[in-house]
């Protein structure tokens, strides 16, 4: 398997920690998608979209979009709960991670820590939702260790990737000191320095 990935992206990494975990084989090709490498004729043509990451599997098949690869990834293995309701809910926290989370908590760091603004420079509600989805994620984790069943799910590598550099968008994470302990947990269960 090989990984298209740049480093610096959380929804690459999650690829890497699930296979890792699962001691998946893969070779990671890195991209800089500042220089525009995801924008090259060669790399748009494995995702038209022009977005890492992609993994290419068996037969040359591509796939994109991170949380679609971790659960092909872990497809019967213990990151994927066997109880429906547990896998619905798990599913429940990977669709509300792209749709709630990413695209405040992440798009922060993007342009404080790569392209240089101020945090006082970013949109105000940018700052508003990323705030309200760490608070989610405080109140998810008032009475469980993990965000499902009470252990590790792909419900937590996928939250755990951007959330753990939230403060490179200038969010405090002293202020959810829930969230806090979580990531610790989650790093050390995955093996995530």
């Amino acid at each position: 398997m090989e990984i298209y990935g740049d480093s610096k992206s959380g929804n690459c990494l999650k690829i890497r920690w699930t296979a890792d975990h699962l001691g998946i084989p893969y070779r990671w090709i890195e991209l800089d998608i500042m220089k525009g490498e995801s924008r090259t004729p060669e790399f748009l043509a494995l995702n038209p979209a022009g977005q890492v990451p992609v993994v290419i599997l068996d037969e040359r098949r591509p796939l994109a979009q991170s949380n679609a690869v971790i659960l092909h990834l872990a497809e019967g293995s213990d990151l994927i709960p066997t109880d429906p309701y547990d896998r619905a809910k798990m599913l429940e926290w990977l669709f509300w991670e792209q749709y709630s989370h990413e695209p405040y908590v992440a798009v922060a760091r993007f342009q404080v820590r790569y392209q240089g603004k101020l945090v006082s420079e970013l949109e105000p509600r940018i700052v508003e939702r990323g705030k309200a989805a760490l608070q989610r994620l405080e109140d998810g984790l008032a009475t469980t260790p993990f965000l499902v069943g009470g252990r590790p799910t792909l419900a937590d590598i996928s939250l755990v990737a951007y959330t753990r550099m939230a403060e490179d968008g200038g969010f405090r994470l002293a202020d959810y000191p829930r969230v806090q302990a979580w990531i610790a947990r989650v790093e050390q269960a995955f093996k995530i320095a």
